[in-house]
């Protein structure tokens, strides 16, 4: 059975800061930094959103910066408090994951037109609802199909060839955050935008919803030694994320990337306290190209599976 049928569903360091896969350094700045590291950011997505709503700024620009800052702030954190110093990218690696994440943005892009184009600019420009029940209600709407889309991704046969790639890397960080393959982003993104287009969320909603799930998909691949305790039953985090890599599909679940509800509902919630894998990127990684082979990743859904070998006898 192969493993998508089987999943279940130079460097440069800080001394003062810098700390290793399950040998935690005690000083003070690097428990008060892994303390703050992730309300910081949660501040920040509110902080942009109210600022974004007082002063009207255009969204997609809002949205742009708001990611290379997310980006900048978890890079740093990744130098500062590592979970695993083995996982920073190499130099070619940062070549490979900057073309990925170029294709990744222009896959979003695309997945935006599309919807455009199909069901012409719905979205009211102002709220039909209080802005406080519009935006838990895009929230809720957008993460479900994001996590049915996702799991759908790892079940069924055709869609783990797009989705796959993106499990390639031995190592889970920020950077590779956008090794995907484009066509998986444009369907993910596209059920995403059209759902709540089509339930009639306002842009506002929608804007603030975008930045938190930006905030939170990177949060997730972030290489950061951060552990958020309990709100792990409510929100997504790297201690989920990185077991959702895992090589061992038996705690391979985690398929929301911003919150974790569905995957208690659906029964595929395999975090505790404590749980690391051993290891993580494909079960077979015969299965799939190298990262560093783009194209032939590009390629891979088209290529022709080869033909079983005779079964044991």
């Amino acid at each position: 059975m192969d493993e998508r049928e089987r999943s279940a569903d130079g460097e440069i360091y800080s001394a003062d800061f810098s700390v290793g896969r399950k040998s935690r350094v005690g000083n003070s700045p690097a428990r008060i930094l892994r303390a703050v590291a992730y309300p910081v950011l949660l501040l920040a997505v509110v902080s942009v959103s109210a600022a974004a709503l007082w002063l009207k700024w255009d969204p997609a620009w809002v949205s742009s910066l708001f990611l290379i800052g997310v980006i900048a702030y978890l890079a740093l954190l990744e130098r500062l408090i590592p979970y695993d110093r083995n996982w920073h990218p190499g130099k070619d690696e940062w070549r490979w994951y900057g073309i990925y994440f170029l294709l990744t943005m222009a896959g979003s892009g695309l997945a935006q037109l599309l919807v455009a184009v199909t069901v012409g600019l719905i979205s009211p420009e102002e709220s039909a609802h209080h802005l406080w029940v519009e935006i838990p209600g895009a929230l809720l709407a957008g993460s479900l199909v994001s996590y049915l889309v996702h799991r759908l991704g790892h079940r069924n046969a055709l869609l783990w060839r797009l989705h796959g790639v993106h499990h390639v890397p031995d190592k889970v960080n920020v950077a590779n955050n956008g090794v995907n393959h484009v066509l998986d982003i444009v369907l993910a993104q596209s059920l995403v935008q059209l759902t709540l287009a089509l339930v009639g969320f306002s842009r506002t909603a929608v804007l603030v919803v975008g930045l938190f799930v930006a905030a939170q998909g990177y949060f997730v691949h972030a290489n950061i030694d951060v552990r958020i305790g309990p709100l792990n039953h409510l929100l997504a985090s790297p201690e989920q994320h990185r077991l959702h890599h895992s090589t061992d599909l038996s705690e391979a679940g985690h398929y929301g990337s911003d919150l974790s509800c569905w995957d208690h509902l659906f029964g595929s919630f395999t975090w505790r306290p404590g749980r690391e894998p051993s290891a993580v990127g494909l079960h077979d990684p015969t299965t799939f190209p190298g990262t560093g082979e783009i194209l032939a990743a590009l390629l891979h859904p088209w290529r022709r599976r080869p033909a079983p070998g005779p079964g044991p006898e």
